[in-house]
């Protein structure tokens, strides 16, 4: 795709880096396509790349000559944006979303209707003939929402909901007197072992109805109303329950989710590196450092006291660090990481990435027996162009680590 034609699509310098639902309108103002994102600006930027041929296939490369204009929907995580972009669809039937697939495989959110109604993803082509996948027998279905398109960002929409509203599925039998295995870990509110009335049951319910309904606002207020009812008759612990149900959906951490779409590099680049130190094993820390359009963002610089590592292991080091840094998908995400180290911690970060969902191209500084910067690990001929940076971020992250570890040695803290 030309350069020319990215500038003149309308609409996409409004486009922020943060999650949401992008729309793409061709010259009659007629809904052509729709697609969720972690960062709206570089999903649609990446319409526009080279490969799209090859990534997304004939019929986009055609939607795309169609495409004039792109406009968006913000939403406050991206778990949301997969529940907006399914009920979008379903409702006006996108030309190119249709084409994609047989919109007949994909997944959707069934509730039975039943005293204690069971919560099940089943394809649309069962629901037709009236069956969950796993039943032979009819089932009354009292709600369903999709169809979503995603199929395994669908199953991890259900985890995260599933730790916020615990309800019951095909294995939970009531009044089976014997917890089921869900309920066991949490999952199930116990209707299996009668410990939560119909009512109650009834509640939660509602509660993921509005949920996948995208009443986020009046779920909340609904919340808030029986909290509020619970504390004036003294059941604080129930309304303790539903104060903590209440930061869970305002601060979901669906970073499982934030799949994220590389980015053709251009403008202000953010770069982050990441570095270990410890003596003989004592003090253990970790750090981040931030880079942007080849300058340091020092307000935006993090540490971490390492306790899960063995003394000594720098690899293990660096992947609790990660993994703490991804437990805030609040954090603007980088562009490209950084790691000291040679093939082993460059190996190391892209594990956790994998193992996390996230598609952010890594490179690792190999340094020589001087500790200096000898060659860089994992590079391509885009990511070169971001040398200095690159060696900014590590430089960094390195003095960054000593200055924290000397910091706590000094003090007497241990890590």
């Amino acid at each position: 795709m030309s350069k020319l034609k990215i500038e003149s699509l309308i609409g996409f310098n409004k486009l922020p880096h943060s999650p949401g639902i992008y729309f793409f309108y061709d010259k009659n103002h007629r809904l052509l396509y729709v697609g969720r994102a972690t960062s709206l600006k570089s999903r649609v930027n990446s319409y526009f790349r080279d490969d799209l041929y090859h990534s997304r296939g004939p019929g986009i490369i055609k939607m795309i000559g169609e495409a004039v204009s792109v406009k968006f929907k913000k939403t406050d995580s991206v778990l949301e944006a997969v529940i907006l972009e399914a009920d979008i669809i379903k409702k006006f039937k996108p030309r190119y979303n249709v084409k994609e697939k047989d919109d007949k495989s994909f997944n959707c959110v069934a509730i039975t209707d039943e005293k204690f109604p069971r919560i099940h993803l089943a394809r649309q082509k069962d629901l037709a003939a009236g069956k969950l996948k796993s039943e032979k027998v009819r089932t009354k279905i009292k709600s369903v929402f999709g169809p979503f398109p995603n199929g395994a960002a669908l199953r991890q929409v259900m985890k995260i909901v599933r730790k916020i509203f615990p309800y019951r599925d095909g294995r939970c039998a009531p009044g089976q007197g014997k917890p089921c295995f869900n309920r066991q870990i949490g999952l199930c509110p116990g209707v299996c072992t009668q410990e939560v009335s119909e009512k109650e049951y009834k509640k939660t319910v509602t509660r993921v109805t509005l949920f996948f309904k995208g009443k986020k606002k009046q779920l909340t207020s609904k919340l808030l109303k029986d909290m509020e009812a619970l504390a004036k008759v003294q059941k604080f612990e129930k309304a303790g329950e539903i104060k903590r149900i209440i930061d869970s959906i305002n601060h979901i951490q669906d970073v499982a989710l934030l799949k994220r779409e590389p980015r053709v590099f251009h403008g202000k680049t953010r770069i982050e590196g990441f570095d270990a130190a410890h003596l003989a094993g004592s003090n253990a820390v970790g750090v981040m450092t931030v880079v942007e359009g080849g300058e340091t963002v020092l307000s935006e610089y993090r540490k971490f006291k390492l306790r899960e590592t063995q003394k000594g292991d720098d690899i293990s080091a660096l992947g609790e660090v990660l993994v703490r840094r991804f437990r805030h998908p609040e954090w603007t995400f980088p562009d490209l990481i950084v790691v000291d180290g040679g093939k082993g911690q460059l190996n190391k970060a892209m594990s956790i990435l994998h193992s996390l969902g996230l598609a952010i191209p890594v490179v690792s500084v190999l340094k020589d027996h001087k500790h200096k910067p000898k060659q860089l690990l994992g590079a391509t001929s885009k990511l070169l162009a971001e040398k200095a940076s690159v060696l900014l971020a590590n430089a960094e992250a390195h003095r960054f680590a000593i200055k924290y570890h000397r910091l706590l040695a000094r003090s007497g803290l241990k890590g």
